[in-house]
């Protein structure tokens, strides 16, 4: 089969479509900072997200990414482009019956008891069918779009230049490890054979965890860009928003532990924690879904986290100066320190007060919008500072998850429950869980 990744063709049809807004909006930030030409960001950034809209691919996951990272791109940008939706025409039938024959063979069809010609879902990198195996279970195969290496290549090229002149234009983040984040991140996304790996993984880490359930794998009938397993019922967690303080409640708990144990227990986490990637079911516990962004850090790095944490309680700014330069940060001035701990103090809050409380207090989205400005303001003035690439998905999973205790109204002791985490933490018990399940998953 025509190995996709070295597609010019289609690498250079994605650059003719991507290329010539993305150059666009290069053009007018570099004319608005050096030229002094007034740009009604606002109005282009709707036009930005028109013109991508019907693009399937990758830059819908960076906007979401970008989306929880403060100023990495100008806002009016961040916001357009988060709301893209995957809702371009699905792969027809003629086409879905060539890709399954390129991934598992001319008999394909004999190797299931039924398959629906329509898709259930579509997603930025695939769409999802359902599908009856031979020994009745019903299943989920998610099957990869064409060129998506092609496009993946064209857009992360693209991405670069936005990046390069946004850096010229605002100095306040610089984004040199954001960008090689997100480009290894979304190469890895392509790779099904390793997402069902990840699904592995998971299945380890979670299994003794109350409320969670990962989909079990069916390998005989995955590939590289195909990947099979079990379907799970369940329903979208918006449906709860009404539902009685004590479900919410759960159903946020439920949340917290999908995400948090395989962090402080593993040092891994799930990178992507939009509303497509869980489900509630019946019995008001969660599927987990889609594991393409999975983030695997170094355990130093887990133990830092919670040395940050326990700074800002501390109110030790030295401390915590110590836990950034184990995260990655450099070149730290006690004054850039002060600035990261405004927004640190923003993620932390939650955990901090041994309490019931919700996160409305000092999470809400007015609240988070005013704390970025301010640490963009203060960032600019003491010279800026760059990303390390590990705080990319750490960030998004915290901000996407407050996202979704806000929408649920949860009101918990988020305190007792971190602590329940990370009490008795070691360093090296972790890399002994994180090793061992990193084996079970062929990792």
């Amino acid at each position: 089969m025509r190995d996709e990744e070295s597609s010019l063709q289609g690498r250079l049809a994605r650059y003719a479509r991507v290329g010539t807004t993305m150059g666009g909006l290069a053009a007018k930030l570099a004319g608005e900072r050096f030229l002094g030409i007034k740009l009604e960001r606002e109005a282009h950034a709707a036009e930005l997200r028109a013109a991508l809209g019907g693009l399937k691919g990758p830059l819908m996951k960076v906007a979401q990414i970008l989306s929880t990272i403060p100023d990495a791109l100008p806002a009016e940008y961040v916001q357009e482009l988060a709301q893209l939706q995957s809702d371009a025409p699905s792969m027809g039938w003629p086409f879905v019956k060539r890709r399954m024959q390129a991934e598992l063979g001319a008999d394909w069809q004999q190797r299931f008891a039924g398959f629906e010609k329509e898709a259930a879902s579509a997603a930025s990198l695939g769409q999802v069918h359902r599908a009856t195996a031979l020994d009745g279970a019903a299943l989920a195969c998610k099957l990869q779009y064409p060129d998506m290496q092609s496009a993946v290549a064209a857009d992360l090229q693209q991405l670069k230049l936005l990046f390069a002149v946004y850096a010229r234009y605002d100095k306040a983040v610089r984004t040199d490890q954001i960008q090689d984040e997100l480009a290894e991140r979304l190469k890895e996304e392509l790779d099904y054979a390793r997402e069902a790996r990840h699904l592995t993984l998971y299945r380890h880490m979670l299994a003794d965890v109350p409320g969670v359930h990962v989909p079990a794998l069916r390998p005989e009938l995955s590939s590289g860009r195909l990947l099979t397993m079990e379907w799970v019922a369940g329903v979208k967690i918006t449906q709860f928003k009404e539902a009685p303080l004590e479900l919410r409640n759960q159903l946020a708990l439920h949340m917290f532990r999908a995400w948090y144990v395989p962090f402080y227990r593993y040092g891994i986490i799930h990178g992507d924690p939009h509303l497509g990637n869980y489900t509630v079911r019946a019995d008001h516990t969660i599927n987990l879904l889609d594991f393409g962004c999975v983030r695997i850090f170094p355990p130093g790095f887990v133990a830092a986290v919670i040395e940050l944490y326990e700074a800002l309680r501390a109110q030790d700014t030295d401390r915590a100066a110590a836990a950034y330069e184990s995260w990655g940060f450099r070149n730290l001035t006690r004054e850039l320190v002060e600035v990261l701990n405004i927004w640190a103090g923003f993620i932390y809050a939650p955990l901090l007060e041994d309490r019931v409380r919700a996160l409305e207090e000092t999470n809400n989205g007015r609240y988070g919008q005013a704390t970025a400005a301010k640490v963009h303001e203060e960032l600019r003035r003491v010279g800026g500072v760059e990303i390390p690439r590990e705080f990319v998905f750490m960030d998004r999973a915290a901000i996407g998850l407050g996202s979704v205790f806000l929408h649920l109204r949860a009101e918990l002791n988020w305190f007792q429950h971190f602590q329940e985490l990370v009490g008795g933490f070691s360093t090296e018990a972790l890399a002994a869980r994180q090793a061992a399940a990193l084996q079970v998953a062929g990792l």
